[in-house]
């Protein structure tokens, strides 16, 4: 005979496709208070507690609901160690609802605990130390990444692998002299970021026209004049400006994050900010053009996460430096919290 959850389970399925979030939600909450291990409830509560997306649009979660959708996976992972769903939407609510950035890490550590030779956590970790500017534990990790060791991975997988790989690249160069530590206060960086407060970023798309196509159409129009003839010059001259709009586009790369330093500084601050629950951006550039610009591009629960931490107006050490796990450590840690309560 069916214990009072499991029909109560039944009610929730029911209620999730007739649409009726909330009851289901109410359900959900009810099973997990009777069954504390009942991981589908606790998956279903996450689920629940998020927006649902309307016209295939996801809408972003309130500061609430990722506080709240966050804690019930961490009951899904704990209990259903192999579900990389509710890991995978754990490091986007820490990451990018949450600002939890040294959470994220430890998330991510975690679940290379359970399967070593996943490259998943790895991709997530080194993106996470890139936006922090520690490259020299980012490399550490994509030799992990990269080691014959690990999982084939699937062609998303290699994409986000060489994604990062790059990132590494185009970050450590761009930094090469300095490495921008914003809980310094004295750090030279601060002073050209107030300097540039006034200046948005250059997007790609107007970096493409005002430098990229310019120099493609040129060059094509030389190559047209010259080659343009004949049928097959055609086809070559077209094979070069597909070339060239590449080429340049690439090389353009480094530039357009060189002209964009200043915000992309403004951004790690932030970063910075939301993962130590400390300030450290200066009063002048708060609220400037810029700064209003590189919030106004995060979520909302972040925003407000955010605002709350201004308002407590702590100001950093400038000594702070993140909680890094153990990267080395990938021995399974509650293989060990089952022996102990053996």
């Amino acid at each position: 005979m069916a214990n009072k959850a499991d029909m109560l389970w039944e009610d929730v399925l029911e209620l999730e496709e007739a649409g009726e979030r909330q009851e289901a939600l109410d359900l959900c909450r009810q099973i997990t208070r009777m069954e504390p291990d009942h991981a589908a409830a606790w998956k279903m509560t996450a689920r629940m507690t998020l927006p649902a997306a309307r016209r295939g649009v996801q809408d972003m979660p309130t500061l609430s609901q990722a506080a709240s959708a966050y804690a019930a996976l961490q009951n899904v992972v704990r209990l259903e160690p192999e579900d990389t769903e509710s890991w995978a939407l754990g490091g986007i609510l820490l990451v990018d609802h949450l600002g939890m950035l040294e959470e994220a890490l430890e998330w991510w550590q975690q679940r290379r605990q359970i399967k070593p030779e996943d490259v998943t956590p790895l991709i997530e970790q080194i993106a996470i130390l890139v936006r922090l500017g520690m490259y020299s534990e980012a490399s550490e990790l994509l030799e992990i990444m990269f080691d014959s060791g690990m999982e084939q991975p699937d062609r998303k997988q290699l994409m986000n692998m060489d994604r990062v790989r790059q990132m590494v690249d185009k970050a450590a160069k761009m930094e090469k002299e300095e490495i921008f530590r914003p809980q310094n206060s004295k750090h030279p960086r601060w002073e050209i970021i107030g300097r540039m407060k006034t200046r948005k970023p250059l997007s790609e798309t107007f970096f493409l026209f005002t430098f990229v196509a310019p120099i493609v159409f040129i060059i094509g129009s030389i190559a047209m004049s010259v080659l343009g003839g004949s049928q097959y010059g055609f086809i070559l001259v077209f094979l070069i400006i597909l070339g060239l709009f590449s080429g340049i586009s690439r090389a353009g790369a480094g530039l357009l994050q060189k002209l964009n330093r200043h915000a992309l500084d403004l951004e790690r601050a932030i970063d910075v900010e939301a993962t130590s629950a400390k300030i450290c951006v200066p009063t002048e550039i708060r609220g400037s053009k810029l700064y209003n610009h590189t919030i106004g591009k995060r979520t909302e629960a972040f925003q407000d996460r955010h605002s709350k931490i201004i308002e407590s107006d702590e100001i950093i050490d400038k000594k702070w430096k993140p909680k890094l796990p153990d990267f080395s450590n990938t021995e399974s840690w509650w293989g060990e919290a089952e022996e102990s309560e053996d």
